[in-house]
């Protein structure tokens, strides 16, 4: 197992859009096949294309009720797609999915502070734990790319960028913090077509929450993120802001559980459910 502790938040370049390229035409159990072995490493935009992706955060026992009420409350940037009680194995999203090691970078958090990046995250897991798949931005860019739309971090081979905002999310117990965006440069057309296509899909974080001055939302250096890549604004372009799925990982900043586990942001899972049927599927297996 690779560790790396380390407080890095920066992407992974040229890593990224090779890999993306390359593992575009794969099926998901394909791609976590190579993810278990340690031979996917880098952000997962554009892989397994057309199927659904998903962040996700492990906690203890004692933190689930809060966590699961916080996401409930706070839907657009924590859609749960599937809830994991004691045991590590999914049974809605992947058919042999693990989400210990099927992710190609993990982040493991101690007090609500970063501790380490591992690519397998199996020996941090604890009897108990309940592990929550949340919906990725990710899953909609197929749709956006169909549409014409260009998504600039994808065209440049970088991981999105991500930002804290002045958006405060709900609290719930031990849980708030800053809604955490990622951004998409576009033409103010191109963001009027996005609004619209991705309104209609709530469970990957639906439409955007921001469009045009980075400032307005408390973003003072738009090519500094917090979180991934910075990425070329053109001119005559706006930047468009999605909530996005790294938000619980600032909520447990504040939260303070003794461990967490995440993925490392544009690190994700990649499920078996088409992003097509996406919301069909939830809707069938509400309640399970």
């Amino acid at each position: 197992m690779k560790v790396d502790h380390t407080d890095n938040l920066a992407g992974n370049g040229a890593e990224t859009g090779t890999a993306s390229a390359l593992y575009a035409s794969a099926s998901p159990r394909e791609v976590r096949a190579l993810i278990r072995a340690g031979e996917i490493t880098s952000p997962t935009a554009g892989m397994a294309a057309g199927y659904a992706q998903a962040n996700l955060v492990i906690l203890p026992a004692e933190y689930a009720s809060d966590f699961a009420e916080y996401a409930r409350i706070n839907p657009a940037p924590c859609p749960v797609l599937e809830t994991l009680k004691a045991s590590p194995y999914t049974r809605l999203m992947a058919a042999d999915g693990n989400i210990l090691t099927d992710i190609p970078k993990y982040r493991i958090y101690r007090n609500g502070a970063l501790d380490a990046e591992v690519t397998d995250a199996s020996e941090y897991y604890q009897s108990g734990m309940v592990g929550f798949l949340i919906g990725c931005s990710f899953s909609f860019e197929e749709a956006l790319m169909r549409a014409g739309i260009e998504v600039r971090h994808i065209a440049m081979v970088r991981n999105v960028p991500m930002y804290k905002t002045n958006i405060m999310t709900k609290p719930c117990g031990p849980f708030s913090g800053p809604t955490v965006c990622s951004m998409r440069p576009m033409t103010r057309e191109q963001a009027e077509l996005a609004y619209k296509i991705t309104a209609a899909m709530p469970n990957v974080h639906g439409a955007p929450v921001h469009i045009g001055d980075p400032k307005d939302i408390g973003i003072a250096d738009i090519m500094r993120p917090d979180y991934g890549d910075s990425v070329e604004i053109r001119e005559g372009e706006v930047c468009v802001f999605w909530p996005c799925g790294v938000t619980p990982q600032a909520a447990i900043e504040n939260a303070k559980p003794p461990i967490v586990i995440t993925h490392s942001p544009g690190h994700m899972f990649i499920t078996d459910i088409l992003n097509s049927e996406l919301n069909d599927f939830l809707e069938a297996h509400k309640g399970e």
